[in-house]
C-alpha cells in the first residue's frame, strides 16, 4: 500500500479534488514529454551524430544502448534507495538529474563521452515513470490506475508527435547538440510544474530498501520483466534505425524523417488511449494483444519497407501496438508487486529499456553484417514472439490482491 498524501484526508486518498487532478497529471505528463523527447530524439539524429563524431551508424547506435542501460540500472536502484523519500521530492530530484545528464550530452567531446553522458541521462528515467505512476494512481484513485498511467505516458507519446520531430529538425538544421540543449530547457519547465502542482505524497512509513527489494522475491514479477525485456526489443530493433530505413530503403528524402517520426508518435498516442482502456478491463489480455499485434506489424515492415506508403503506415501501426503493449506491461508489473508498486512500475522501464538496448544492439549486428536495414524487422518479430511465449508459459498467474 501507499500512504495517503500529506495534507489530504484519508477519505480523499482515492483521488484529489477535481480541480487539482488535471494540473497534477499535467506535471507528470510534462515529465513524460521531456523524457520521451530525449529518449527517442537520438534515433532521428543518428546520422548527424555519426557524421559529427566520425563513427559509423551502427557504432553511433551504441549511444542508444548506453541510455537504455542507464534506465535499466537506475530504475530499480534509485527507486529502492529512495524508498523513504516523499514521492514529490523524489520526482523533483530525478528531474534535476535528468537536466544535468542532457546538458552533459550536449557538450560531449567524443563518442565515448557521449555514451557516458547518455548513460547518466538515462539513470532517472525509469524511476521517474515508476514513482510517477504511483503518484498518478494516488491522484485519480486506484480504480482508474490504467488511465492514470496512460495520462502520464501520454506525455511520452506526445513527445513523439511534437518533441522528437522538432528536435530532429533542430538537429538537422543547427546541430544535434542544440537538440539536447532544448531537452534540458524542457526539463527545467517540468521542474517548475512538479514543484507547483504535485501534492506531497509520503512514502509508506514501513518502507525501506529491504522491504522494497523484498518485493523482488516474486516469480510473476520476473516473468513479466523477462517478457518485457525480450519482447519489447522487437520494436527497438526497427525504431533505433528508422532514419536510415526511411532514407536508404524506402528512399524518402531526409526531410521526411521528422514527419514519419511525428506519425509514429500519433500512433503511440492512439495506443496510449486504447491501451489504458483495455488494461482497465483486462491487463493480461491486453499484454497478449500487444505482443501479437507488434509481431505482426514488424513482419509487415520487413515485407513492405521498400514501398513508401505501406512502410509509413506500418511504422504508424508499430507506434499503436507497441504502446498498447508497453502500457499493459507497466500495469501488470504494478499489479504483481502490490507491496512495492513504485519499484514494479520502475522495473517495467528497466525491462523496456533492456529491450531498447538489446533491440538496438541486435539490429546493429545484422546491419553491420551487411543484411540491410530491413533485416532488423525480422529480428524484431522473433524477439516479440519470444516475449509472448514467455508470458504464455510463465506469466499467466492472476496478480495478488492489492
Amino acid at each position: 500500500m501507499t500512504q495517503a498524501p500529506t495534507g489530504i484526508r484519508p477519505a480523499q486518498f482515492n483521488g484529489l479534488p477535481g480541480a487539482r487532478v488535471r494540473p497534477a497529471l499535467l506535471a507528470l505528463a510534462l515529465g513524460g514529454f521531456s523524457i520521451g523527447t530525449t529518449e527517442f530524439a537520438t534515433m532521428g539524429l543518428l546520422p548527424q551524430i555519426a557524421a559529427d563524431l566520425e563513427v559509423s551508424i551502427p557504432a553511433a547506435g551504441h549511444v542508444i544502448t548506453a541510455y537504455a542501460l542507464g534506465v535499466v540500472v537506475g530504475a530499480p536502484l534509485l527507486t529502492a534507495a529512495a524508498a523513504r523519500i516523499d514521492r514529490r521530492t523524489l520526482l523533483i530530484a530525478l528531474m534535476v538529474a535528468f537536466v544535468v545528464g542532457n546538458v552533459l550530452s550536449a557538450f560531449a567531446p567524443s563518442a565515448g563521452w557521449l555514451m557516458v553522458a547518455r548513460f547518466a541521462a538515462g539513470l532517472p528515467h525509469g524511476a521517474f515513470f515508476g514513482v510517477g505512476a504511483v503518484m498518478g494512481t494516488a491522484v485519480v484513485g486506484p480504480a482508474r490506475r490504467g488511465r492514470a498511467v496512460a495520462t502520464m505516458m501520454a506525455g511520452l507519446t506526445i513527445a513523439n508527435v511534437v518533441g522528437v520531430p522538432l528536435s530532429t529538425v533542430v538537429g538537422q538544421n543547427l546541430s544535434w547538440r542544440a537538440a539536447f540543449v532544448v531537452v534540458g530547457v524542457l526539463g527545467l519547465i517540468t521542474l517548475a510544474a512538479l514543484w507547483r502542482w504535485l501534492p506531497p505524497l509520503a512514502a509508506h512509513p514501513e518502507a525501506t530498501v529491504r522491504t522494497e527489494l523484498a518485493a523482488l522475491r516474486n516469480s510473476q514479477l520476473w516473468a513479466a520483466f523477462a517478457a518485457a525485456a525480450i519482447g519489447f526489443g522487437g520494436m527497438f530493433a526497427v525504431y533505433s534505425y528508422v532514419a536510415p530505413l526511411i532514407t536508404e530503403v524506402t528512399l524518402l528524402p531526409a526531410a521526411t524523417v521528422p514527419i514519419v517520426l511525428g506519425l509514429f508518435g500519433l500512433g503511440m498516442t492512439v495506443g496510449t488511449v486504447l491501451g489504458g482502456r483495455l488494461a482497465d478491463r483486462s491487463v493480461l489480455r491486453t499484454v497478449y494483444l500487444g505482443f501479437a499485434g507488434t509481431a505482426l506489424v514488424l513482419v509487415l515492415i520487413a515485407l513492405t519497407g521498400a514501398q513508401p506508403v505501406a512502410a509509413v503506415l506500418s511504422i504508424v501501426l508499430l507506434g499503436i501496438t507497441s504502446q498498447v503493449l508497453g502500457l499493459a506491461l507497466q500495469t501488470r508489473l504494478m499489479d504483481v508487486s502490490p507491496a512495492a508498486p513504485s519499484l514494479g512500475a520502475a522495473l517495467c522501464h528497466s525491462a523496456l529499456n533492456l529491450g531498447n538496448a538489446s533491440g538496438a544492439y541486435f539490429g546493429g549486428l545484422v546491419i553491420g553484417a551487411g543484411w540491410g536495414y530491413l533485416a532488423p524487422a525480422w529480428v524484431g518479430a522473433g524477439l516479440t514472439l519470444a516475449g509472448l511465449a514467455l508470458v504464455l508459459a510463465f506469466g499467466r498467474t492472476p496478480a495478488p490482491a492489492r
